[in-house]
């Protein structure tokens, strides 16, 4: 049996530790430990319920758009405020493009080179590069110019952000035999990589553009939006929008289809809990938080394939295992207290700063995974066709037909991140067009002052990463106290007090574990989560 550290884990946006045990080859236990407090229920005692916008949203640079919708809706519920629809579109747009951002930097940026062997690409024959793209209906690059910047760029010695892959890509050692791709598919794969930068600051450009900056937008303020389309300005979103839709259609679900047949074995591990919860995102016109774009529904697959209703009084927060105050254990995040109390890690003990965040008892998986198939068991047409024609893809590739069951596992987890981006995609361009409607139809109604000065609320809405929730209760026009669950909250939860370890945890256990001084199988698991 072998002990395995990896901390930090990097590639990641935030504080993560990983420890697990390997056993004949495959992890036998492990412990996922939040190494970074952070406290934002304690800074929002006693302010405005509006400054909760403000405040909530530093929460994460990666995803600060969902997190403020999320501190807005509950500020919105617990005062009693609807919002306009012209508002709710251009939220709508806002979160899309955090979303296009988020997921194209995760693919390529952050989780591509578990994959894909940069290094590698040396190898391959040009022209068999072009054949290939063609052949897998991929986005055509200047393949022979990359490769010779790549040549430069590994023959100078400094590896920059890729330093400390020496030995996994083959740089002065054998490569990791995890590294599977043809050199000809890392070549492609690399160049979308460095064309990817800059899609995604095409889709931060949106938000610059709607939301007066990114990270951290200044427009979706409590009440509605303080972002008033132009003609101009729409015509620059639309273009954007189409641009990353463009890049997302030629590049990200080729390249996905194009590398699965090759980490198929992916299909037999890191499936997780089987628990899935998503709040929905993307409002339609009732606001009905139940009749969403992306639907909200829990799923239980030891129960089958459906989803069950979920609402805020479903979630509770275990600290058992985590540096917070015993006392507030097991608390529904309504009634809920963040009191931390530092105590040795030890992983008998206490162990991370994240809270055993709990549905209905249980724990639960959130992220794209979670949406796509909640929304994909509810119906949603988009979904089910994208999922559907991606298994027949990937049915054919490996001889035998694969069930949506197949998705409860890392490939499952990895491959639903991108179809999602192309759904989202879609949605965005008709969301503009709609906008667009409805300012030629003569409403020009954005913003609502009408407001209570107490209240309890809950905004319910996911992330990219996952389910995000904030918890408000305002007395006399103060915050009288704030509760958070983020998306990696669930995820990268610990044990609760009956030892059942979180998502990330179980997702771990029985992943297989090629070689412990370089485990790259383990780096896959987590970074499937983007935590």
């Amino acid at each position: 049996m072998a002990r395995v550290v990896v901390d930090p884990v990097t590639r990641i946006e935030g504080h993560l530790r990983v420890e697990v045990e390997v056993t004949n080859g495959k992890v036998s236990d492990a412990w996922v430990s939040g190494t970074l407090w952070r406290g934002m229920e304690k800074v929002l005692v006693n302010r405005a319920p509006e400054d909760a916008f403000w405040v909530a949203q530093r929460i994460c640079g990666v995803c600060p758009i969902s997190h403020s919708h999320a501190s807005a809706q509950s500020c919105e519920d617990a005062l009693g405020i609807k919002i306009p629809n012209n508002a709710r579109i251009i939220r709508n747009l806002i979160e899309a493009a955090q979303y296009l951002h988020s997921h194209i930097l995760w693919f390529y940026t952050l989780a591509a080179l578990d994959y894909v062997n940069p290094v590698n690409a040396l190898n391959a024959d040009i022209a068999d590069t072009y054949a290939l793209a063609q052949a897998a209906g991929t986005r055509i690059a200047d393949f022979g110019a990359v490769a010779a910047r790549l040549k430069a760029f590994v023959e100078n010695g400094q590896l920059s952000i890729f330093t400390g892959h020496e030995g996994w890509f083959g740089v002065g050692a054998e490569k990791h035999p995890g590294y599977v791709l043809p050199p000809e598919l890392d070549l492609i794969a690399t160049a979308h990589y460095l064309e990817a930068l800059e899609l995604q600051a095409v889709a931060a450009e949106i938000i610059g553009i709607m939301g007066g900056k990114f990270p951290h937008q200044m427009t979706s303020i409590p009440g509605g939006t303080a972002f008033v389309p132009t003609e101009q300005k729409l015509d620059d979103i639309l273009f954007r929008f189409t641009r990353v839709k463009e890049f997302i259609d030629t590049a990200l679900i080729p390249d996905t289809l194009a590398i699965a047949p090759y980490i198929l074995d992916a299909a037999s591990f890191g499936g997780g809990c089987g628990n899935f919860l998503s709040w929905g995102v993307f409002e339609a016109e009732d606001l009905d938080p139940y009749n969403r774009y992306l639907a909200r529904g829990f799923i239980e697959t030891s129960k089958g394939l459906t989803a069950q209703e979920v609402g805020p009084d479903d979630v509770t927060e275990d600290v058992e295992h985590s540096w917070y105050d015993d006392a507030t254990s097991g608390l529904n995040p309504k009634a809920g207290k963040t009191e931390p109390k530092w105590e040795q890690y030890s992983t008998g003990g206490k162990y991370s700063w994240g809270k055993a965040a709990r549905c209905k008892g249980v724990p639960a998986e959130v992220g794209p995974l979670s949406r796509m198939l909640v929304a994909y068991v509810k119906g949603r047409p988009e979904v089910k066709s994208i999922i559907d024609d991606t298994l027949a893809k990937l049915s054919a590739a490996a001889g035998a037909k694969l069930e949506p069951t197949v998705l409860v596992s890392l490939l499952g987890r990895v491959a639903a991140r991108n179809l999602e981006a192309k759904v989202i995609a879609d949605w965005s361009i008709e969301w503009v067009n709609e906008l667009i409607a409805a300012l030629k139809g003569g409403d020009s109604s954005f913003f609502v002052t009408e407001r209570a000065d107490s209240g309890q609320g809950a905004g319910l809405w996911e992330a990219p990463r996952g389910s995000v929730g904030h918890w408000m209760t305002v007395e006399g026009g103060k915050i009288a106290n704030y509760q958070v669950v983020a998306p990696t909250t669930w995820d990268i939860a610990p044990r609760d007090s009956k030892g059942v370890p979180g998502p990330m945890e179980q997702a771990l256990i029985g992943t297989p574990v090629v070689d412990s001084e370089r485990p790259l199988e383990i780096l896959r698991v987590a970074h499937s989560f983007d935590p």
